[in-house]
């Protein structure tokens, strides 16, 4: 299936310090490639996004955002949908954040920043109540803890249906040499090439997805048991055992300690990225 392009729509107005854009994005869906004249903040606060920016590509989930220096020519889309949150940011206001496109952490207080100054954007500011949430985003994102890569993603070809397929069948256990054959190359060429465009071997490109699925069908509502059986995991115990490997903590934890109560899944509005 192909993906649909998202129309940027014109009469966008500059940051004065922080702006926050609020749309649904359908599933297949993205923006043209494109720059602002500002920095921006790449956020969901549900669902999933695809990141293309500085010849790299990646998917990420409500625990994290892409920070967006000025003139950074980037992509943002959705493979299965998500409402999309995007923080425009002055240049002046972006002072102590990365010179570089960066992934960062979202804690629970910034998820509900940015979801109350979306309420607030467009609003009278009489008292000042939108200044100060605004500054306490932009606090927010400077204690915010950057992240060695959110799951990689390619850019094209091949290996995007084969990823695309596994990230909407996570329990498909097929290794290189099959789905070689499933997408014309030998299996060694397709290994060869998983390691080029996302550094890494299949294996552990589907463990990692695993995990950022886990989170994302928990967040969801999803118990454990059925989540270790979507995922194609033999029992609970090996599900939980392997995210407690990869995340300090077993999968009920994990959640607990997600944000509550502060995201509208039927939000809308009009926005580009």
């Amino acid at each position: 299936m192909r993906w649909e392009t998202i129309e940027t729509p014109p009469g966008s107005r500059a940051p004065q310090p922080l702006t926050v854009r609020v749309q649904s994005i359908p599933a297949r869906h993205a923006f043209p490639e494109h720059a602002h004249d500002w920095h921006q903040v790449v956020y969901a606060v549900s669902g999933v996004l695809t990141v293309a920016v500085d010849g790299r590509s990646f998917v990420i989930s409500p625990e994290q955002a892409v920070w967006l220096p000025t003139g950074h020519r980037h992509r943002v889309g959705s493979l299965l949908g998500a409402e999309f949150r995007s923080l425009w940011i002055a240049d002046a206001a972006g002072a102590g954040l990365p010179g570089g496109a960066t992934v960062l952490g979202v804690s629970p207080l910034l998820q509900a920043l940015i979801v109350e100054a979306a309420a607030l954007d467009g609003q009278p500011d009489h008292d000042g109540y939108a200044g100060r949430v605004a500054g306490l985003i932009l606090d927010q994102l400077r204690r915010a803890a950057p992240l060695p890569g959110a799951l990689p993603w390619p850019r094209g070809g091949p290996l995007t249906a084969l990823c695309e397929t596994l990230y909407a069948a996570p329990a498909d256990a097929r290794g290189p040499e099959e789905w070689g054959r499933a997408v014309g190359l030998s299996g060694r060429t397709l290994a060869r090439r998983f390691e080029s465009e996302l550094g890494m071997s299949l294996r552990t490109w589907r463990r990692r997805l695993r995990l950022f699925k886990a989170i994302e069908l928990m967040g969801g509502g999803m118990d454990v048991t059925r989540t270790a059986m979507t995922l194609g995991y033999g029992s609970t115990s090996a599900f939980v055992y392997a995210f407690r490997r990869e995340m300090g903590c077993a999968p009920q934890a994990y959640m607990r300690g997600r944000p509550v109560g502060v995201i509208d899944p039927h939000s809308s509005g009009e926005s580009y990225g």
